[in-house]
């Protein structure tokens, strides 16, 4: 009976009905291939996924994470096309870094100055647009201009599935680690849950929300390469919106927004959950305005579940206290 209240198991089981519906009009949708084509699409989602967790669960929220992407990808993309024989690797650890600076800005930002998170990266969001505008003079790099090293990475195949899949899940399980094993991991759990208490056991409130912060911004700038490089085409608007899904996908994987609560798995899941609609709704036929609405109504739905989640628990607290007395 835990398994079944457990959310992740219930939204395992809601994948997999998804699936099996699809499936039943079209059966090529479960083919390996398409099933890890579609894994590789929703990897940049989980990414960015687990970075927004982080912020969440410190009772913070990023909206600049596609922003980030966008511009970290830019700027992968014009080194690339200035110095077409820099190493790759070079090029990744750019994008890690540039990521990390700016979510690091957000970080200091809501840190020092005390602004409320949404208001800050609400700004740092057309910030980082119009900073791509800036660089890029408004136009647009395409496939020709990057070179075959920079596009072929995430496309690289180890026993059938790209290499953006393998980042995708490498990415899942380091950041299961630090969430389970780390003194880190604990610290965004103990912040968000009770700021106060933590406080109390010596933690810096504001010095962990900026290292959330610091941490999703280093994942939407790997975010940023592996889009760049696997669609070959970078310009402003890139990514436009995707900060929707992203907090989407969160939601529905059971992360709380009042922080604190929250699982890696949890997160992917949701995260797959979105990326199987998204894959799905184009073989239907079904217009792309439904994938808004239906994204939009699982969203609710989880907000309910989870409040109603909580508050079941608050009577059960309520109702142990009452039988103590």
């Amino acid at each position: 009976m835990s398994v079944l209240k457990s959310r992740e198991a219930l939204l395992c089981g809601a994948i997999i009905i998804l699936v099996a519906l699809v499936a039943s009009r079209f059966p090529e949708f479960i083919a390996p291939g398409n099933l890890l084509n579609v894994w590789t699409d929703t990897s940049p989602l989980v990414i960015l996924a687990l970075g927004q967790m982080v912020v969440i669960l410190t009772r913070c929220i990023d909206l600049s994470v596609a922003a980030n992407l966008a511009l970290t990808g830019m700027v992968c993309a014009m080194l690339n096309v200035a110095y077409p024989d820099l190493p790759i690797g070079v090029i990744v650890l750019v994008a890690v870094g540039l990521g990390a600076v700016l979510g690091a800005i957000n970080g200091v930002l809501v840190w020092k100055l005390s602004i409320p998170p949404i208001v800050v990266t609400l700004g740092t969001m057309t910030i980082f647009r119009g900073i791509i505008f800036l660089l890029s003079d408004g136009k647009w790099i395409n496939a020709y201009q990057m070179s075959a090293a920079f596009t072929g990475l995430p496309r690289a195949q180890i026993l059938g599935l790209p290499l953006l899949g393998w980042i995708g899940i490498a990415v899942a399980l380091v950041m299961g680690l630090v969430m389970t094993r780390t003194p880190l991991g604990r610290a965004f759990f103990a912040v968000g849950g009770n700021p106060h208490a933590a406080v109390y056991t010596g933690l810096n409130v504001g010095r962990t929300q900026f290292t959330a912060f610091t941490l999703s911004g280093a994942l939407a700038g790997l975010a940023g390469y592996l889009w760049i490089s696997r669609y070959a085409v970078a310009y402003v608007d890139i990514a436009g919106g995707f900060e929707l899904d992203v907090v989407a996908a969160c939601v529905i994987g059971g992360i709380s927004i009042a922080g604190g609560a929250g699982t890696v798995t949890g997160a992917v899941l949701g995260a797959l959950f979105l990326g199987v609609i998204k894959n799905a709704l184009p073989v239907a036929s079904i217009s792309p305005f439904w994938q808004l609405a239906i994204s939009g109504a699982a969203i609710l739905i989880a907000v309910t579940v989870n409040s109603r989640s909580s508050r079941s628990k608050g009577r059960i607290i309520l109702k142990s206290a009452e039988a103590a007395k």
